[in-house]
């Protein structure tokens, strides 16, 4: 059973094809699709190993060199806390970043591709 509306009354079905398996398989197919998971794998992936290894970095440096993480930096403050707010701030930026590279890079490509699969093309 399928709760799509029918069409308006007297009015043409201005709602948007629905493509099939075929148009999917055909558009994962073609080039414009490839640049848009290169756009978005030559972002992502080189971001997410730089945030792992510098995440990793910092619990292997608070278990393995406690003395470096204890030290004080001004106050209160040690090398520790400032390293593990700089996770946060790091986290922010690259969240930052990737909203401006998905809407700048990411999303004309990928509406592209939806219009053209609406499209019936």
């Amino acid at each position: 059973m399928t709760t799509e509306a029918a069409p308006p009354p007297g009015g043409a079905d201005t709602r948007p094809a629905s493509p099939g398996a075929e148009q999917f398989a055909a558009v994962q197919q073609s080039p414009e699709f490839g640049e848009l998971r290169k756009a978005h794998r030559s972002f992502a992936f080189p971001l997410t190993v730089a945030f792992i290894a510098w995440y990793l970095l910092y619990v292997l440096l608070s278990n393995y060199a406690g003395g470096f993480m204890g030290a004080k930096v001004f106050g209160n403050i040690n090398v520790a806390l400032v390293l593990g707010l700089g996770q946060f701030a790091t986290t922010f930026l690259i969240a930052w970043l990737y909203s401006r590279h998905a809407a700048r890079a990411l999303d004309p490509k990928a509406q592209a591709l939806k219009s053209r699969l609406e499209a019936g093309e």
